[in-house]
């Protein structure tokens, strides 16, 4: 009996190296990209409180959907790395184009309007 346990007790021993270089398992690798997500959500958040209100309405709408358009686009690149679901990659894909349309045309309408320098 005791020699049974022996040689179990050995392979577990044998077998655990082998378990740990299995790589990462879908629950880390799920904290790992919702820790990318909630990193982006908190770089937007960052940036739009370091915009001061320039005192025109338009101009502060604008800055600060620059900030939130680019969260968009981080959060989407981080579904095309790390999503599996087509659909959703395709959905990425299209937030990363559509919201990159919009960041262009938000920083010409502020450079036409003299105010691309307070962004």
């Amino acid at each position: 009996m005791k020699k049974n346990i022996r040689i179990w007790l050995s392979l577990l021993a044998l077998s655990l190296p082998l378990l740990a270089q299995q790589g990462p398992t879908p629950a880390r690798d799920s904290r790992a990209t919702w820790e990318q997500l909630s990193q982006t959500m908190e770089k937007m958040h960052e940036g739009m409180r370091s915009i001061k209100p320039s005192g025109s309405d338009d101009t502060d709408f604008v800055r600060l959907m620059l900030a939130h358009h680019q969260a968009a686009i981080d959060m989407a690149k981080v579904e095309l790395t790390q999503g599996k679901d087509p659909q959703m990659r395709r959905l990425a894909q299209e937030i990363v184009t559509d919201q990159q349309s919009e960041i262009d045309l938000m920083r010409l309408w502020l450079k036409q309007h003299g105010s691309e320098s307070r962004e």
